[in-house]
């Protein structure tokens, strides 16, 4: 008799695990089947028009313009404007080479960035509205960061970088997207 108890047991163990293995199994099914439902659901949901949905994605609008816009005025500011201030681009100023060739990945970085910031205003009509007379100094900002990595940048490129920044930083404030500088890694200023 001792030698059946155990074999009773390691078929009720047998049995009951397949019990497990079957019914985890069917609920797995279900539970893709219902997520999938869900997320076309969702999916419909989300490319509907809704006045929510437009209110969030001007909102996220803003945001990104914010988060933008406050890169290249960091970048600007920290690697452009300072050393400038500092006598850094002038010919025999210690560190020169270095601070130009910052100088110019902060240019493009901060041409990049505000064409980005640019792009993103477009989701909220105010924004949208205050930038459109700073487009054309966007624009002239894309050839001065070569200009200054080659050393090649007068007091007019650098005031240039300065004005365009506080007229993106005043269109932001106008609208009820109050720009700060952010000063971006060294990673991504070298586009890491």
């Amino acid at each position: 008799m001792p030698t059946t108890l155990p074999i009773r047991r390691i078929v009720v163990a047998v049995v009951m695990s397949c019990a497990v293995l079957v019914s985890t199994t069917a609920c797995g099914g279900e539970t893709k089947t219902t997520q999938s439902s869900l997320s076309a659901a969702q999916n419909a949901a989300d490319s509907s028009a809704s006045p929510t949905a437009s209110a969030e994605r001007q909102k996220l609008a803003k945001t990104r313009f914010v988060a933008n816009a406050g890169l290249a005025a960091g970048a600007t500011y920290e690697w452009i404007i300072k050393p400038y201030k500092a006598g850094k681009f002038k010919k025999g100023a210690k560190g020169r080479t270095f601070a130009l060739v910052k100088a110019g990945l902060a240019g493009a970085f901060t041409y990049n960035r505000l064409k980005a910031a640019t792009e993103n205003a477009k989701g909220d009509p105010l924004l949208s509205k205050a930038l459109v007379p700073l487009s054309s100094g966007i624009d002239s900002l894309k050839n001065l960061g070569g200009k200054l990595r080659k050393g090649d940048a007068s007091d007019a490129d650098v005031n240039q970088f300065q004005n365009v920044i506080g007229g993106v930083k005043d269109a932001g404030k106008s609208a009820g997207a109050p720009v700060t500088d952010q000063v971006p890694s060294a990673g991504q200023l070298s586009g890491g």
